[in-house]
């Protein structure tokens, strides 16, 4: 059983944990090299345009911060971050930081009140007993501030279950109000942010088939049909995995050629690479005719695959991504079921256009159900079996565990 000795111990190593990752993340963050890491917004938005770090002049300045001052007053954003007002801190931070502090806010308000009342009004209710004495149990002092401590019968038990309904009541409370006012907070920031394509388009998966109309006319007379007024246009989707992967390949020749006429600006020499694999075999050739052939022969087979895919009705998925004219109109798809078989027209929010995984779009529903079946099956086995290293290690807490399961290091452990 735990004591005040243990309780310590644990108390003293997770405050050491965490005082050394805040060290570590305010070191991180003061470094120049991971500037747009710590601070996307202020790049996306054009406050910040490199990082701000003394020592300019020095090569290293460009990855290691040199202003020994800044490391002094390294904790100097926490008291404003907690000062400033929440509309400020939404421009300042975005959305989602603002509710991360209001969380530990939140906290604050439900655990410091019901910490002092416990202390105040069950403490001493439990201390001022000796029923643990009296039963000759093994016990330490820390489970005489338990309602253990308290006799079977004893009207002391009515202190606790008024006081179990007041923390309770309390609580849902506080949430309450919390809800409220992130409730209003996320309608001004919505009604205030610029109006996105993903806030008004839908995304819809599982189009059955229909042998008189292509998916592209299925659709759009789907949506004629039932959400008259609010529909606007689709879009199709292409399996064009193929197609993606020109592009990206592509893209990794315009890169290499772009760094070999770098090269050849600074060193005024034409730059030479080997044809064979990773650039390590074959023969010598010039890198900047090399890379511009191949970039004119991808280019060449993407414009082929392009048109592969436009003309091959097996290339279109049975999946659209569908535009509303308002985002009511977008909720009201997003958020019901379409016809009385729910396994067909399946609507879901549309990411944001970054965001989509192209290659996920050409997945049949049968297999998505499938492999998001398997994945919750080994979670709950991952979970399951995760128990036994667990209740191994919970063992382990306290010197007695220790010596009862590993018996050679008893000796270590006496001395």
């Amino acid at each position: 059983m735990a004591t005040i000795h243990d309780i310590a111990v644990g108390a003293a190593f997770n405050i050491v944990t965490a005082v050394a990752f805040l060290l570590l993340f305010a070191f991180l963050r003061l470094q120049p090299v991971n500037d747009r890491v710590y601070f996307p917004k202020w790049y996306l938005k054009g406050t910040r345009a490199s990082p701000a770090s003394a020592g300019a002049t020095v090569a290293a300045a460009k990855y290691i911060n040199l202003d020994i001052s800044s490391y002094l007053k390294f904790l100097s954003w926490m008291p404003a971050a907690l000062k400033m007002p929440d509309d400020e801190l939404i421009q300042h931070a975005g959305l989602d930081s603002v509710i991360y502090l209001r969380i530990y806010r939140t906290g604050l308000k439900i655990f410091v009140p019901i910490t002092i009342l416990a202390f105040a009004v069950l403490v001493p209710l439990n201390w001022t007993n000796d029923t643990l004495e009296s039963l000759k149990v093994v016990h330490s002092d820390i489970d005489k501030l338990s309602i253990s401590n308290i006799p079977y019968g004893s009207k002391r038990f009515i202190a606790h279950l008024v006081m179990a309904y007041v923390f309770t009541f309390w609580t849902c409370y506080v949430l309450m109000k919390e809800y409220q006012i992130v409730a209003k907070m996320r309608l001004r920031f919505l009604a205030s942010e610029k109006r996105r394509p993903d806030q008004f388009t839908v995304l819809v998966r599982n189009i059955p088939s229909d042998p008189d109309e292509s998916v592209s006319e299925l659709v759009e007379h789907f949506f004629l049909v039932n959400h008259p007024g609010h529909y606007l246009k689709h879009q199709v989707v292409y399996n064009t995995n193929k197609l993606a992967g020109l592009v990206e390949k592509k893209k990794q020749m315009q890169n290499w050629l772009d760094y070999y006429q770098l090269k050849f600006e600074r060193k005024a020499e034409r730059p030479t690479t080997k044809t064979g694999f990773f650039g390590c075999f074959g023969s010598d050739v010039d890198a900047i005719d090399y890379y511009k052939s191949e970039i004119e022969k991808i280019g060449k087979e993407e414009a082929e695959e392009h048109k592969k895919v436009m003309k091959d009705p097996k290339s279109i998925m049975p999946a659209a991504f569908v535009s509303f004219r308002s985002r009511w109109g977008a909720a009201v798809a997003a958020q019901t079921q379409q016809t009385s078989n729910p396994t067909v027209w399946l609507t879901e929010w549309a990411p944001e256009p970054r965001d989509v995984y192209w290659n996920n779009l050409s997945i049949p529903f049968v297999s998505l159900t499938v492999r998001r079946l398997i994945i919750g099956v080994a979670f709950f086995f991952l979970n399951f079996f995760y128990v036994i290293p667990i209740a191994f290690v919970q063992t382990l807490a306290n010197l007695e565990g220790i010596e009862k399961a590993l018996p050679f290091l008893e000796p270590f452990i006496e001395t």
